[in-house]
């Protein structure tokens, strides 16, 4: 962890995915994402072309997000150990839309060290999950860790939902890194991440990657149907969707 409180701002990121089998099929863009602290509520619900809501995460009820997160820690008895700030890694609405695959609540400790990560996920049929991944001993979450998990929500057609995540995260005032890998018994099946140098979020930021590209939000989901036909055109196999898990969080 690089010196010094890890503050809000804008992640010129870079998103990857690599799978690996049954089709070999890979892409890479570069998207723009909002990282801010949950502490500035302010953050949100300003109105305006480019804005995060507090509906679109947390309990998706309009109310704020940190009370949500932090009873979240408090319910696995994470709560003393993020006793720092906790960062959201998101898309904001754009003329109004967004679709967020993933966004990433990272919950720091009082010194700046990442002990626990929220995976919100969202697929395309309107579900949404939230994975919680932390050490089972708390301690730190280093740079180059991986920390595994089960797979219990469907994301892709093109995967099924038994299997195992393996989650890396990497956070400090340069950059920020999220690893997601997808594998089976056999092996690593799908590797994914998201990736970029940190800058100021200020108005003329916003200006520049948002207002001047009024396409980033609709990239996102148009991108994630380019690549499906291209998975199809593959003849990979293809998995209905199954009703998703009753509880909304898997640690």
């Amino acid at each position: 962890m690089e010196g010094g409180p890890v503050e809000g701002g804008l992640v010129l990121g870079k998103v990857f995915h690599k799978r690996l089998r049954p089709r070999a099929h890979a892409f890479r863009y570069d998207v723009p994402y909002f990282c801010v602290p949950l502490s500035r509520q302010d953050w949100f619900d300003r109105g305006g072309l480019v804005d995060l809501k507090n509906v679109d995460h947390g309990a998706r009820d309009g109310s704020p997000p940190l009370p949500w997160m932090r009873a979240i820690l408090a319910r696995y008895a994470l709560d003393q150990l993020c006793d720092g700030e906790i960062l959201l890694l998101t898309l904001p609405r754009q003329f109004g839309y967004v679709f967020n695959p993933v966004s990433f609540w990272f919950c720091l400790d009082r010194e700046s060290g990442l002990r626990a990560v929220l995976c919100e996920v969202a697929n395309t049929f309107g579900d949404t999950h939230n994975y919680l991944v932390a050490h089972d001993d708390g301690r730190p979450i280093a740079a180059e860790e991986w920390i595994e998990g089960r797979k219990v929500f469907h994301v892709s057609p093109f995967l099924p939902v038994e299997g195992v995540y393996r989650f890396s995260f990497a956070v400090d005032q340069r950059a920020i890194s999220a690893q997601v890998h997808y594998g089976d018994a056999e092996g690593l099946v799908l590797a994914t991440g998201l990736s970029g140098p940190r800058r100021t979020l200020d108005r003329a930021a916003v200006l520049r990657r948002y207002v001047a590209n009024p396409l980033v939000a609709l990239a996102v989901i148009f991108r994630i149907h380019w690549q499906a036909f291209g998975l199809w055109r593959k003849r990979t196999r293809f998995h209905p969707r199954p009703e998703p898990p009753e509880e909304m969080l898997t640690r």
